[in-house]
This record gives C-alpha cells, structure tokens and sequence, in this order.
C-alpha cells in the first residue's frame, strides 16, 4: 500500500470513528436519566395556565402536570427547571434541562437548533365569556359585544367568521381589551389563551369560561439535537396519553377544552 493510500485509509477511519462517538455523544440524554433516575425539565412559571406559582409557591399548570406525567411513566424522578420564554432554548442546548416543556411552537429556525416531539397541547386563540352566558356556536355571537385587541390575531380571525350583529369593542392593546371586559363593557372577550389565563386567574369572581374556538397552535416538548432515542421515548408517551384520553383531561382542566386532534 503507497504512502497516500494509507493516508486517505488513515483519514477515513478517524472521520469513522469521529463520527461514531459524535452519535454516542449525542444519543446519552436518555442513558442518563435511566442511569440516574432524574429527568429535568423546563418549565414556566409566568405563563398562566401552562405554568405558573400557585398560593403553596409550588409550580403549577398544564406543562407542570405533562412534566410530572412524563417522569412518572419512565419510571424516574423530575426535577423542574424554571425557564423563560428568551432562554429555555439555551438551557436544552447546554444540558441544564433534558427536556423543554414550556408552550414551545415549532418552526423551522427552532428546528435547526434542537428537536422536537409530537404536539402534545393545543395553545389558542379563544372567544371567553361568563357561564351565565350560553354560547355554542359562532351564531349565538350575534348580538353581543365582544372585547378584541385592534389588529392583533385574533382580531383578524373574529373579523372573518363573526356573524351580522355582532358588536366587535376594538382596544389598542390586551390590557385595554382585558380591562373592558372585566369593568363589564363587552359580555364577551375574545384573546389568546394564556392572557385568558391570567384574567381568570386574577378576576376569579367573574366566572369566565372558555366558549369558542378561533384558531389553533399546538405546543411541543423540545429535545436536544440528535437526541434521537429520548425523543422517540417520549413520543410512544404522548402517542399512549392521546389514545388513553389523559392529554384530552390535562387540557380540559387548564384550558377548558380537550386537545382534540393535535399534529404529530
């Protein structure tokens, strides 16, 4: 064999075997939490209803009962990681946190960065409303004042499917808009679910609910790049939890609304 031979075979092998412990390095998440018994995962803590600190100071929220329930099927510990919305991204990245269950949407830039599993809750825009006040269908709006945020998504979406007499309220901002519903000025308030969650949080004595549905999109857990074996771990966990109905109940009692079908 020539010198060059040997070279090209020398260097192939090493390109080998760099390749090799890259995808070992990579594949460790789920060997480590198997080995160790603890999970963490981050949370919210700001975020009502997904997360947020409740009277006993301890987290709690949709996120924080789909964090405990992952732990609990694999069998190990959790612990909880408070995070941001700027910097749960970073923490997957540097291993403080093995997974991000944080109202994470996916997108493409996202999705060069980290990976992601199944959907595993819906995050919306929703028309809201006291339970005095009967709402089915997009029909029964009819006649009734609702409270919206001048230009903002929902505004859009209530503009194209509300029907002749609906009294559409516009305010420049959400807390202008939240404001007017609980003084009492619109019957009806139609926002994003976690500002929803905030002002039903605060304002419990109003008695809202969730009425109608605007349009939706769905949350993801993120998982680090490569992480192929954990990803696929708690996929089979969200797949069982959608076909047992225990997704559907996790929604139902923070959002007021099951999951329905969610993107796999």
């Amino acid at each position: 064999m020539t010198f060059s031979k040997r070279r090209v075979l020398s260097a192939a092998v090493a390109v080998s075997m760099w390749c090799l412990a890259g995808t070992g390095h990579a594949q460790m998440a789920l060997d480590n939490i198997q080995k160790t018994k603890l999970i963490k995962i981050a949370i919210p803590t700001d975020f009502p209803p997904y997360g947020f600190v409740g009277i006993d100071l301890k987290p709690q929220g949709l996120d924080i009962d789909m964090a405990n329930f992952i732990a609990a099927k694999m069998g190990v510990k959790v612990e909880l990681v408070p995070v941001t919305s700027a910097n749960r991204i970073p923490y997957l990245q540097t291993k403080k946190a093995d997974l991000v269950i944080s109202t994470l949407g996916k997108n493409a830039e996202r999705e060069k960065v980290i990976d992601f599993t199944s959907a595993y809750s819906p995050f919306f825009q929703g028309i809201y409303g006291p339970k005095s006040i009967a709402i089915k269908s997009l029909a029964d709006l009819g006649g009734k004042t609702v409270a919206v945020t001048r230009g903002a998504l929902e505004d859009q979406e209530l503009t194209k499917v509300a029907p002749a007499g609906t009294d559409i309220k516009r305010f420049e901002d959400n807390n202008a808009t939240v404001s007017a519903f609980v003084a009492g000025q619109t019957q009806l308030l139609a926002t994003g679910v976690s500002v929803a969650g905030v002002m039903m949080q605060k304002n419990p004595q109003l008695n809202t609910e969730y009425k109608l549905l605007l349009k939706d999109s769905p949350n993801f857990i993120g998982v680090g790049k490569g992480e192929d074996a954990l990803r696929t771990r708690v996929n089979a966990i969200i797949a069982e939890a959608k076909k047992s109905g225990d997704i559907d109940k996790m929604a139902q009692k923070w959002l007021g609304r099951p999951a329905g079908q969610l993107p796999e």
